[in-house]
Parts: C-alpha cells; structure tokens; sequence
C-alpha cells in the first residue's frame, strides 16, 4: 500500500456511493460499527486494532485502511499495532503474513 492516503480516499469513496445505494442497510451498519467501537473495556484505539488484526488475518485491504486510520485518530503507537499484527500473523498464517506488511507499511504512509 505505497500510497495509502490515496488508497484510504479511494476506499472511503466507494463506502459513499455504496451508501448511496443502499442507505438502510449502511445506516444499521454504521449503528453496529458505531457500538462495536466506542470505548468500553477495551480503548476505542484497542478496539481499531483488534479490527486491523482481524482484517489482516482476513486479508481485507480497505478494512485494513479503514481501520489503520481510525487506530491512529485513537493514539494507537506503532508498537501497538506491530503486536496487534503479530496475533493477526499467528491466526491468519502466511498471508496474514503479506497483509501484516501492507498494514505496518500504510500505518506508517498515514502518518
């Protein structure tokens, strides 16, 4: 993910115009996401990288961005993430291993 911005916009634009379409599910989607991310015993930063791993270890790069993105906003480190990607490696075997790449590379393109 060499340029991740990029990458994050493009993503970001394809959710619009799928919401566009479909509204009703979007907007009970995005209640779910809300809920599943507000802080609670985990960190709303801890939770982002519980999605960054999840997404790793299911190889989706727009979640991947998605997710990156709003762990940051939060304050997740580096080292955080880094962690967070090395559970996604263990669940997710080798191509966990390729996504961990790309999600250390874009976290970093981010900032």
């Amino acid at each position: 993910m060499p340029d991740a911005k990029a990458d994050l916009s493009a993503a970001k634009s394809r959710l619009a115009a799928f919401a566009k379409a479909s509204p009703a599910l979007m907007q009970a989607f995005g209640s779910v996401s809300r809920q599943a991310s507000t802080a609670g015993a985990f960190g709303a930063a801890q939770k982002e990288l519980i999605a960054v791993a999840i997404a790793v270890a299911k190889g989706c790069e727009d979640c991947i961005l998605f997710h990156l993105d709003g762990a940051r906003r939060h304050g997740a480190s580096e080292a955080e993430l880094v962690e967070a990607l090395e559970v996604a490696v263990e669940m997710g075997g080798g191509p966990a291993v390729i996504y961990a790449g790309k999600a250390l590379e874009a976290f970093r393109n981010l900032g």
